[in-house]
């Protein structure tokens, strides 16, 4: 069981400062508590120094002076890296302490994360996040759960400064099972709004004008609602990048395939996707998608405001 945590009894540490650790960490610095970070690239830790946050060489040393070890890095292969690896975050980790991963994984490696942590008696949980930058920045992410349920109750002080929304879901696992159902709601739904966008503008419709009417009736969404004028902006920058959310995409059809489902939606969306990142966009934010769907029918984005 997880003494109650307070900035003032519990130590943290924070592995991975990308387009959204780095926002959760800040939160939680500001929040008071002590932390301390890892991250590949060094320099992207420096705006977190400067809050007050202490730099460690490897993950293993964050964990040598945490309680709690939140990570948030790209993809399976970085999560070994990180936790299970020889320098990760599980062999630094004292009995009691918690790993609370929450980049975006196979349900299976965190099974198999919670089961080596056990060994350990150490606490594992599974936290994929949804929200993007913008969730990230504001603390208002949802925040899906697998793990241990009085150690996630435990850690509500923190889910509070991290998110809106947090929801336990099941034993180890459960949490990147739920996300897996929001990437596959995500994929068909940013379809839809970069075809509908797509449409508008051959149809020769203002597009603002259309957000008006569109974004607060039945097909109104998160994804067009903060998605969409970026989209109209030409604003490809990302929230999330076009990577990972084909990462998940893969994840999420082979679980499907694993239960015997045939998801044709999903198919059709990371096929699409695909095709982006022959396109160079593997950077870029999942709205991008517009790109590929211009293309398609020989239209060219770039010149939507001339």
């Amino acid at each position: 069981m997880v003494k109650p945590i307070t900035p003032e009894n519990t130590r943290l540490g924070w592995i991975g400062t990308g387009v959204m650790g780095q926002s959760m960490c800040s939160h939680l610095l500001r929040a008071g508590y002590k932390v301390t970070v890892f991250n590949r690239t060094r320099a992207k830790v420096d705006p977190l120094l400067k809050l007050g946050a202490t730099w460690a060489e490897s993950p293993r040393a964050v964990a040598q002076t945490s309680d709690i070890v939140f990570s948030i890095v790209g993809f399976p292969s970085d999560v070994e890296e990180v936790l299970l690896g020889e320098h990760g975050a599980l062999a630094g980790s004292s009995p009691g302490s918690v790993l609370v991963d929450m980049t975006t994984s196979r349900p299976s490696l965190a099974i198999e994360i919670a089961e080596q942590a056990e060994r350990r008696e150490v606490f594992s949980i599974d936290a994929p996040i949804s929200g993007g930058d913008v969730g990230a920045r504001n603390g208002t992410l949802s925040i899906m759960i697998g793990g241990d349920r009085p150690t996630v109750e435990a850690l509500t002080p923190c889910w509070e400064i991290l998110g809106s929304t947090w929801v336990w879901q099941g034993g180890p696992g459960a949490g990147q099972h739920t996300k897996m159902v929001n990437q596959i709601l995500i994929g068909g739904n940013m379809v839809g709004v970069c075809e509908a966008l797509l449409y508008a503008y051959r149809a020769g419709l203002d597009l603002e004008s259309v957000m008006q009417s569109v974004a607060s009736g039945a097909a109104g969404s998160w994804s067009l609602s903060n998605l969409g004028p970026r989209i109209i902006a030409g604003n490809f920058d990302p929230g999330f990048f076009v990577e990972h959310f084909v990462k998940d995409m893969g994840i999420a059809l082979a679980e499907a395939e694993r239960m015997g489902l045939k998801l044709p939606g999903l198919s059709l969306a990371n096929e699409l996707y695909g095709k982006l990142i022959e396109q160079g966009h593997a950077r870029s934010g999942t709205h991008a998608l517009m790109l590929a769907l211009a293309e398609m029918s020989g239209v060219d984005w770039s010149q939507r405001n001339e």
